[in-house]
């Protein structure tokens, strides 16, 4: 699963494919690979250029408020915060820190994950904050300070850009994407979208 966590159709695609994970008799893992949505507007310190021209208009927005709102109700996501009403962050040090607990505590990873995508579109925590990242790592039973030298650690964060770089090289435009095989399907498709993808039906 290809994924960002400030896309709301990234919070989505997981309640999607949690359901279908808890339909199937064997278990699914989740291999997860980091996106950066926000590459084209992404400095070379790592800044975001909030000026840089997207193609995206508020026609566009007011599209994904309303796939947003079609997708909460079909996929029970009721609890998920309003857009307007989630901070806007950037998820760099998130996916630093994501990547960390994926190579070094793997046994943690999945709930670390689903922490730091509930603490955005549930709680609306700014998860950009290394502290904040901290904070969702202990609750989940990880060391805060481990995570937060992580985030600052350069070759941690290259790794991470390197991830970026072989999901473009692969083909990747855009996210959730789920890669089954050699097969893919993008959105925040309906768990019987991905049975088909996995089962081949």
């Amino acid at each position: 699963m290809y994924s960002d966590y400030v896309c709301p159709f990234c919070y989505l695609g997981r309640q999607s494919l949690d359901s279908y994970r808890e339909r199937r008799e064997d278990d699914l893992g989740i291999d997860w690979r980091p996106f950066d949505l926000r590459s084209g507007k992404r400095g070379p310190d790592g800044e975001i250029d909030r000026s840089v021209e997207d193609g995206k208009d508020e026609g566009y927005f007011e599209q994904v408020r309303e796939n947003v709102a079609r997708l909460k109700a079909e996929y029970g996501a009721e609890g998920m915060l309003a857009l307007e009403e989630t901070p806007e962050v950037d998820s760099f040090d998130a996916q630093v820190a994501s990547l960390f607990v994926r190579e070094t505590r793997p046994d943690r990873w999945e709930a670390f994950d689903e922490a730091i995508l509930e603490a955005l579109w549930l709680e609306g925590r700014d998860i950009g904050d290394p502290e904040v990242l901290a904070g969702i790592g202990r609750e989940v039973g990880l060391d805060g300070r481990a995570l937060r030298d992580a985030i600052d650690d350069e070759d941690h964060r290259e790794r991470l850009r390197e991830r970026f770089g072989a999901a473009e090289r692969r083909g990747i435009t855009g996210v959730p994407t789920f890669v089954y095989g050699d097969h893919a399907a993008r959105g925040a498709v309906p768990p019987e979208h991905l049975a088909r993808l996995v089962e081949g039906e």
